[in-house]
């Protein structure tokens, strides 16, 4: 039987007294081990050919299952390896780190015959071996996909994911309530509150503890903000000569106005800079937080609107018969989010708690031509103003002098009927009054000719005479006074 035949059930026998607990597959826990196994035992034939004075003990190394090869010395390969983990120590010291693969010696009494290599051995496992970190990894549809330290610093970054969509307060409830074994029922919502029913992932995530290249270890932070962007790099994008946002938007698959959502600094009509950086990251969650919500909110019900009709009320009057006042409910609902995306919602219970109050509104149907709408249109064409209201020569100017306007034809401010019209003793000379109807009366006064006459209904802007200088006058103008419920005003209040 051959050297090695012999040694291959003494190696399978040290595996098993080797085995050490491992809590998953995903991880290979590593370490050094040393067991002293007993010498081999040759045929009678063999160990005729030597004395005891010919033998020594070697050391077979196995990385794994892997044969590194034999030495004279354990303490050389231990010492380089020692020296390897020592500063992966101080490297890493945020970090506990150990070998990715078993070392183990098997010692042989051998004659010295057999040949070694200590130096050639030594730098093998030196090359074989790494250094890897204990770590828990943040496992995502069975996929590993972040590693941190340990198990609170796993927990803790999916908690920092969850509390972009919920607050602390409302996550610290929610646990509280879970854990309250007395409360078998939640209690009615008061009014415009909110609670957490759920908050969970829609994807299967749990934490396995494991070994990784401490490079790739993530602090918690890092770890949430990987689950939540997909990615921790941005990937940018230099701006080239005859560039255009469409076909920089189609060559990274996006729209243009996603590329515009990644860049707001960027407008659709900028002028692109040759040279400058576009942002082209497309950000897609590892993970979808699912939150279910229940709410309470008072809401308003809005208030009907009527009109009625009035044949007695003139055409244009309206007037508010009764105020509208909205009405009140309250609305108890579940709604349901993914990644702060309401996907649902749905009532549970609605309560009206005051019903809303009609707003009612007389609307007048008489037509009454003689009776004007209070909109006054200017009584000449063009013209300027020679004389405002107020002191003159010692006395009150009651109304407003028009002159020179474009043609001399002088116009009904508004819809009325004739009061008078004719001549006037008082220094008017050839006066017009109308009544509107509406509270407003109208005189115009110095008139060289009159077209209207007493009792006749006019429109707005339809001819009542010529402007000219008759009565007491300095020359051809227009003299027009309002009243208002039977008080003057400023005509160009209203004009």
């Amino acid at each position: 039987m051959s050297f090695g035949e012999k040694l291959t059930p003494i190696l399978e026998k040290y595996k098993k007294l080797n085995i050490r607990h491992r809590s998953n597959q995903f991880v290979k826990r590593v370490g050094i081990t040393t067991l002293a196994l007993t010498t081999l035992t040759f045929s009678s034939a063999a160990a005729s050919t030597g004395t005891d004075e010919n033998l020594k003990t070697i050391y077979h190394v196995y990385m794994g299952s892997e044969y590194v090869g034999a030495v004279t010395n354990q303490e050389e390969v231990e010492a380089v390896l020692d020296e390897k983990l020592s500063e992966a120590k101080k490297e890493y010291t945020d970090f506990q780190v150990d070998f990715n693969h078993d070392v183990t010696y098997i010692p042989e009494s051998v004659f010295s015959a057999v040949k070694t290599n200590n130096q050639k051995v030594v730098e093998n496992v030196n090359k074989s071996v790494s250094v890897e970190a204990n770590a828990f990894a943040v496992v995502v549809n069975n996929k590993p996909v972040a590693y941190v330290k340990d198990e609170k610093a796993a927990e803790e970054a999916l908690k920092t994911f969850k509390l972009n969509y919920v607050s602390e307060d409302e996550l610290n409830e929610l646990e509280a309530r879970k854990n309250d074994s007395s409360s078998s029922s939640l209690p009615a919502l008061k009014e415009n509150e909110t609670r957490l029913l759920e908050v969970s992932f829609k994807e299967e995530v749990e934490m396995k503890k494991t070994q990784v290249e401490p490079e790739e270890m993530m602090s918690s932070k890092e770890a949430a903000d990987l689950l939540k962007k997909g990615t921790l790099e941005e990937k940018k994008y230099k701006v080239q000569k005859g560039d255009a946002l469409g076909t920089i938007a189609e060559e990274h698959q996006l729209t243009t106005g996603k590329l515009l959502e990644l860049n707001s600094a960027l407008k659709e009509d900028d002028a692109l800079k040759v040279g400058s950086e576009l942002n082209v990251t497309v950000y897609e969650p590892l993970v979808h937080v699912l939150v279910k919500k229940e709410a309470n909110k008072i809401e308003k019900i809005a208030y009907e609107k009527e009109v009625v009709e009035d044949s007695s009320m003139n055409k244009g009057d309206t007037k508010v018969k009764q105020e509208g006042q909205e009405g009140e409910k309250s609305v108890t609902f579940e709604t349901t989010e993914v990644n702060g995306s309401q996907i649902e919602k749905n009532v549970k219970e609605e309560k009206k708690l005051k019903d809303p109050v009609k707003y009612i509104v007389t609307k007048g149907t008489k037509a009454t031509p003689s009776r004007g709408s209070g909109n006054f249109a200017w009584p000449t064409n063009g013209g300027y103003i020679s004389s405002k209201q107020g002191p003159r020569w010692g006395k009150i100017h009651k109304g407003l002098d028009i002159a020179r306007p474009d043609d001399l034809t002088i116009k009904s401010v508004d819809n009325g009927r004739v009061v008078s019209a004719g001549w006037d003793d008082g220094g008017y000379g050839n006066k017009i009054v109308i009544d509107h109807g509406n509270g407003y009366k109208t005189i115009y006064a110095h008139l060289e000719s009159i077209s209207v006459s007493a009792g006749q209904t006019v429109g707005r802007g339809q001819k009542i005479g010529i402007m000219g200088t008759t009565g007491k006058s300095t020359g051809v103008h227009l003299h027009i006074e309002v009243y208002k419920n039977g008080s003057l005003i400023n005509p160009l209040d209203v004009l």
